[in-house]
């Protein structure tokens, strides 16, 4: 095998796990999860906001149920007492007056409460709405945490076998060659070299200019020259 061909197996090594690992790391249900997760967390706000704004409307509800219960013991005592009183009539007047006043208080207490009981039914259920619309987002939730679970040990899995083969091409490419690869590596990432396609780099897409490309028709067999732009050893 030729320096070249060597070189451009190692390349090719590179690019491959270059796309598997992009593969990994931008899964569609990855993205899907991320959009769901963001979705559920703006429904857990509204329903704690939406039961944090049903609590003091709660509270009065139970005040003026409180409120309606003692009006009510208070107009069957004065029922009571008229019906078994003796007294005089000054005294009848004034019971009977204080019975037609609780009575009207408890017609308000009654309002009020009611009034109070349907905001409440309203609240809960837009709650239960929320709630409602959540259950099937958590399910696919679920879903997708472990199909990437999955997925991505499936591509560790991948990634690791090319890695092996990786090793195996760099092997086979001289250590002069492979030291100035390896820096390109890890300057620009993705692979260490390049080809020249139409006159560009294919690794930074950039046009070489003419005397470059004479140049690197000019080499000699084995020898390589470095892109200009992104440093990537070139490939003719």
């Amino acid at each position: 095998m030729s320096d070249a061909e060597a070189l451009r197996a190692l390349m090719e090594a590179d690019r491959w796990i270059d796309r598997v690992l992009a593969q990994r790391d931008h899964l569609p249900e990855a993205e899907e999860l991320t959009t769901l997760e963001a979705d559920l967390r703006d429904e857990v706000v509204q329903i704690r906001e939406a039961e944090a704004a049903a609590v003091p409307i709660r509270a009065a509800y139970e005040a003026a149920g409180d409120r309606a219960d003692r009006i009510e013991r208070r107009r069957r005592e004065l029922e009571s007492a008229l019906t078994a009183s003796t007294g005089g009539a000054r005294d009848l007047s004034a019971m009977q007056h204080e019975l037609e006043s609780i009575s009207s208080q408890g017609d308000v207490a009654d309002e009020e409460a009611l009034a109070l009981l349907e905001d409440i039914e309203g609240r809960d259920a837009v709650i239960a709405t929320l709630r409602a619309d959540a259950k099937p987002k958590l399910a696919r939730r679920d879903e997708l945490r472990a199909a990437i679970e999955q997925l991505r040990a499936t591509l560790d899995e991948e990634i690791a076998s090319l890695r092996v083969a990786r090793d195996e091409r760099s092997s086979e490419v001289p250590e002069s060659l492979r030291r100035r690869y390896q820096h390109a590596l890890d300057r620009v990432g993705g692979s260490g070299a390049a080809q020249i396609v139409d006159g560009r780099c294919d690794g930074c897409r950039i046009g070489l200019a003419p005397l470059d490309l004479d140049r690197a028709k000019q080499l000699a067999e084995g020898t390589f020259m470095d892109c200009p732009s992104c440093g990537r050893v070139l490939l003719s």
